[in-house]
């Protein structure tokens, strides 16, 4: 199951779990659409991955899998 985490690594803007703005490698490492398309242009700065919008969990499903709320930035 995916953590959605809650904020962009680069900028650590917050992306809610139905954030649209959010975007993953297949690593989970989160990027905000801004920082995804133009600081790294759509590739993971961490792995090499293809930046991706994360998909978004239905709201009823969020009460018994919550997002994860642990920040992770890098510098």
């Amino acid at each position: 199951m995916l953590q959605l985490r809650p904020n962009c690594e680069c900028c650590d803007r917050d992306l809610p779990a139905d954030s649209s703005d959010a975007l993953i490698c297949s690593f989970e490492c989160t990027f905000c659409r801004d920082c995804a398309l133009h600081t790294h242009q759509g590739v993971c700065p961490n792995c090499s991955g293809e930046l991706l919008q994360r998909p978004r969990r239905p709201a009823a499903k969020l009460l018994k899998y919550p997002a994860s709320s642990v920040r992770v930035n890098k510098s």
